[in-house]
């Protein structure tokens, strides 16, 4: 066992191969965010500090907290584990995309999602088209599923030529000269610094986990409470897929149309603990 003033020297090992010391602040943080009480967060803490060891993963710390906190209380770990649920949405980016759409809708965007659009030299599948007042703006989703991946410059560079192309034909269209336009890139992991430097210099919107410091998914996710339905800890994994080809991506969905758990057939003794989850999540999140 480590010592406690040895604690802070502690190094761990990312989900990138890369090696930090360890955060006991970070921990308490993201318990905080989720929910937890003071009692239950220190506890946890506790708890994962006596089971320090030179080299640990940070996934294998979030799995022993995630663990500890489902036994105190299930809703909240749901709320905790929101990161490793935005990776849960594939295999495919659908309904990513479909989850960043219900996202800009809580935010009074009129939405549409896969659409064709024709650009000035080629036509372009576009995943989310959003407009707000006179503002009109191109999003591409970009999903992964491998914890440490960054998105890097290559990508804005290729979603900014097909924003440019789209652009020419929107500009042309009766009103819209003088109309905001831009493109976004929206992706669940992180960019790199290059990504980041080309976007502010080109006016792409870029918007990842923790990027912009305000606007980033993960704020805009806590600000609007609309967690997706991978976040419940009492659907299986074959469930949660069933939900998700369906068109089901929120939790909150499963409170607002009782059927949809009936549909797939889940019974209703199962039924009754995955709609009491959701709506613990719903309710905590209005209160909050």
């Amino acid at each position: 066992m480590i010592s406690e003033d040895t604690f802070k020297n502690v190094l761990v090992t990312k989900a990138s191969g890369e090696k930090t010391h360890f955060s006991e602040q970070k921990i308490y943080r993201s318990l905080e965010n989720a929910g937890a009480d003071p009692g239950t967060i220190d506890q946890i803490i506790t708890t994962v500090k006596g089971e320090l060891y030179e080299g640990i993963t940070t996934k294998y710390i979030y799995r022993r907290a995630f663990d500890l906190l489902k036994r105190q209380s299930p809703h909240t770990a749901a709320k905790y584990k929101l990161k490793q649920a935005i990776m849960e949405l594939g295999p495919s980016g659908y309904p990513f995309e479909k989850y960043i759409a219900e996202i800009l809708r809580y935010q009074e965007y009129r939405v549409e999602v896969g659409q064709i659009v024709k650009g000035n030299c080629v036509n372009h599948e576009i995943d989310v088209i959003a407009q707000k007042d006179e503002k009109h703006f191109m999003i591409e989703c970009k999903f992964h599923n491998r914890p440490g991946f960054k998105c890097n410059v290559k990508t804005p560079l290729y979603i900014n030529s097909r924003f440019l192309d789209v652009e020419k034909v929107w500009k042309n269209q009766p009103g819209h000269y003088t109309r905001f336009h831009q493109g976004w890139l929206v992706t669940n992991t992180k960019f790199t610094e290059d990504a980041i430097q080309y976007g502010k210099c080109a006016g792409l919107h870029l918007i990842g986990w923790d990027y912009p410091k305000q606007g980033s998914l993960k704020q805009r996710i806590n600000i609007s409470g609309l967690h997706p339905l991978t976040c419940l800890t009492t659907l299986t994994k074959h469930e949660k897929q069933t939900l998700l080809e369906s068109g089901v991506v929120l939790s909150k969905q499963l409170c607002e149309q009782n059927k949809i758990l009936a549909n797939i057939g889940i019974k209703p003794a199962r039924r009754l603990k995955i709609l009491e989850e959701a709506a613990k999540i719903c309710l905590s999140i209005k209160m909050g």
